[in-house]
């Protein structure tokens, strides 16, 4: 049995890679299965990313292991939670879900983190060209308690860094964990 694991990035890529075997966390790649785990896999990053309320401060990942989807991230809005497990249910072939999407306490202060680190990161002219205008931006940022992690895909290096320095310069900004992956060459 195969094991996938798939991070909701970039409007129509998702990270691909053979030879590993996805770990608990969802930062890591999968390994590539039969067909019919792969028309899952598809399906379930497709019906994840068309969820209206899916936006930029939130970060969705789901593993996949035989008909079982188990889905992974953190959302702003509990409804997104219930959602995302909803629409997977439905997919062809899906057995079983388990839902460790982690919903995010409110707090003003977050709200104020995360539209702050947006207008750093997407206010860079170098940055918001190719970024900012995508239905679904591939850079998420998701705030908890002042500690900033950015998820996604950036096209190099640089750009990884730049939004790394642009984060850092938020006021009430206590850490950012860069999580950003750079598009394979």
């Amino acid at each position: 049995m195969f094991t996938h694991l798939g991070r909701l990035i970039l409007a129509g890529s998702l990270i691909l890679s053979a030879g590993f075997a996805a770990k608990k966390d969802h930062n890591d790649a999968f390994v590539s299965g039969t067909p019919d785990e792969n028309r899952i896999a598809r399906e379930v990053r497709h019906r994840l990313v068309m969820l209206p309320y899916y936006g930029v401060f939130d970060d969705l990942a789901y593993q996949l292991e035989g008909g079982t989807v188990t889905l992974m991230g953190a959302v702003v809005r509990p409804v997104l939670k219930s959602d995302a497990e909803n629409v997977v249910k439905k997919i062809e072939g899906v057995t079983q879900v388990i839902n460790e999407i982690k919903v995010l306490p409110p707090s003003p202060m977050d709200d104020q983190t995360r539209r702050a680190v947006y207008r750093a990161i997407y206010g860079d002219p170098s940055l918001s060209t190719r970024y900012g205008f995508q239905a679904v931006p591939s850079i998420h940022i998701i705030v908890e308690g002042g500690r900033v992690t950015l998820e996604g895909v950036v096209a190099n290096e640089m750009d990884k860094n730049v939004c790394n320095i642009r984060a850092n310069g938020v006021p009430n900004v206590f850490s950012v964990t860069n999580n950003l992956h750079v598009e394979s060459q």
